[in-house]
């Protein structure tokens, strides 16, 4: 004879039901032992058992950039709902979940218990593993879905604040994050965006929604060049002679740089020198580098003369105390003195100040060199870690690069180009800015084309620096990363919402490569398809 609850059950599958019943003995018990008689010594009545709901395995969560490994688990997963909380573990951790909290629309509770529907954040500093990263950062996390709660956990804060953008998107579009454990990080660790102010207005506002999102990507850097030939774009007390007049003020400087502090964004400064500094000649006259027959070097000072210096200097100063960031950027390209075929015929002054200063075998690129290290110097007290643009860097010369500047790399096209492979044998660090497939150049002047990010996503990784060829793989751990620039070189071109909507997947595409250089799961149309849903 058949018990009766699994006569029950057969005669449920029978009928079509689709469940998962647990089988209960007519004894009580899971089929061990007998129960104990009921003290009555009356017969006892079974319950009818309530069938359990069967889950499929979890699939990963779709994310841009996609999540580095995801394990699989059986269960419902979670969503935001009523009474929903965010609690933290660690009170340094109350932005991040502030900022969650306000997005899913849940109550923040400070370091209350967790209990079910609620996301925990917590730091797991003795998990870190920085001392093995390229950059001295752990910006791993790990983000488990179990109980009908979430629970965010990292080293620091930057990796639990990444969680949070995981977490963002899995449930966007009222759908569950999925059961299980994501843990996940980033393949290098400078994720740029860099944005050139100079040339075109930015407002505040635009900056600000770029920023955030930013931010929702995972880039935790943005770079603003607001200095060059066309304006000056930031107040200045100790120069406000060269400052435009659409510019940003320091008060607004200031709540970009907390915005982008609580997205775990570093804002890279470029102030570049010693060319590209039109605005300041304008305001300067006297400085403008001259040649022999008495011909402007468009945007380019005459480094021979101490003013030129302490005017930059003075603008480096002021700059380094309203930037807090890590990193500075120098500049250094393009300085017309060294795009001509013979320089010291061409400045004499120049090449009689490098003998001067450097022996009676220096050239002007020695000065060139001795400039840009000074400049590092000057910056040397505020402890940031310095780049400057790769044509700054010079083969041979008496006067060396100094060893710690990072280089930006961005094109080949210069004159005496150098191929990376120069910089990464002598043991520099490089960014990849390469402008192949990183620059969005407004009216695409000089042969430049609008980036697309299917060619990013497809054919472009960090190891591609210079044109389409990458770079030998023993070089990886040298190359820091990678940063999309946006260049105004006919500023009127478009208009800043324009600018935004046709940087939206080349901003996709690069941070997807930077996460992870492997070649992505999923095709580009399904790549398009996901960043239409998850924002």
């Amino acid at each position: 004879m058949i018990p009766r609850p699994v006569a029950i059950a057969a005669a449920a599958v029978a009928a079509g039901a689709v469940a998962l019943t647990v089988a209960v003995w007519p004894d009580g018990g899971n089929g061990g032992a007998p129960a104990d008689p009921p003290s009555d010594n009356k017969s006892a009545v079974s319950p009818t058992p309530s069938p359990t709901k069967s889950y499929p395995l979890s699939k990963a969560p779709s994310t841009i950039p996609a999540v580095r490994e995801h394990k699989a688990a059986r269960g419902p997963g979670w969503k935001p709902k009523d009474g929903g909380r965010v609690v933290v573990s660690d009170g340094d951790l109350a932005d991040e979940a502030k900022l969650l909290a306000g997005e899913l629309k849940l109550k923040y509770a400070g370091d209350a218990d967790p209990r079910e529907g609620d996301v925990q954040l917590a730091l797991t500093p003795e998990e870190s593993k920085a001392s093995g990263t390229s950059d001295g950062r752990d910006e791993s996390y790990s983000l488990s879905v179990k109980g009908q709660r979430v629970k965010i956990t990292a080293p620091e804060e930057s990796g639990v604040f990444y969680g949070t953008r995981t977490l963002k998107q899995e449930v966007r579009g009222g759908k569950a994050a999925p059961e299980g454990v994501v843990r996940d990080r980033p393949a290098k660790p400078r994720r740029g965006f860099m944005i050139d102010i100079a040339r075109k207005h930015f407002d505040a506002k635009w900056i600000e929604d770029r920023i955030r999102e930013l931010g929702d990507l995972k880039y935790n850097e943005m770079g603003l060049h607001f200095s060059d030939d066309q304006a000056f774009r930031i107040e200045s007390k100790s120069h406000p002679e060269i400052v435009s007049r659409d510019h940003l003020s320091k008060a607004q400087v200031r709540r970009i740089l907390k915005l982008a502090a609580g997205r775990h964004i570093t804002v890279v400064p470029e102030i570049d020198s010693p060319g590209h500094l039109g605005a300041v000649i304008a305001a300067h006259p006297s400085l403008q580098l001259r040649d022999t027959r008495g011909v402007a070097a468009r945007g380019a000072v005459d480094i021979s003369k101490p003013q030129a210096a302490e005017i930059v200097d003075d603008l480096l100063e002021e700059y380094a105390d309203l930037f807090p960031g890590r990193f500075w950027h120098l500049g250094a390209d393009e300085y017309r003195a060294l795009t001509v075929s013979d320089p010291e015929a061409s400045y004499p002054q120049l090449a009689s100040a490098a003998r001067e200063k450097y022996g009676s075998g220096a050239r002007v690129q020695d000065l060139a060199t001795g400039w840009l290290n000074d400049r590092a110097e000057t910056m040397r007290p505020y402890e940031r870690g310095l780049r400057a643009w790769n044509d700054g860097f010079f083969r041979g010369g008496v006067e060396k690069a100094d060893e710690d500047l990072e280089v930006a790399y961005w094109t080949g096209k210069e004159i005496g180009a150098r191929e990376p492979v120069e910089y990464l044998k002598d043991g520099r660090k490089v960014v990849n800015y390469n402008d192949e497939y990183l620059y969005y150049v407004l009216g695409q002047p000089n042969t430049f084309r609008y980036p697309t990010g299917q060619r990013i996503y497809e054919q472009w990784t960090p190891l591609v620096i210079r044109g389409t060829k990458p770079v030998s793989a023993e070089y990886d751990d040298q190359i820091l990363g990678g940063s999309f620039a946006v260049w105004c070189d006919l500023a009127g071109s478009q208009t800043q919402e324009q600018v935004a909507r046709g940087i939206r997947m080349p901003l996709r595409a690069t941070v997807q490569k930077l996460w992870d250089a492997r070649k992505p799961g999923l095709s580009w149309d399904e790549f398009v398809k996901l960043a239409d849903q998850v924002g």
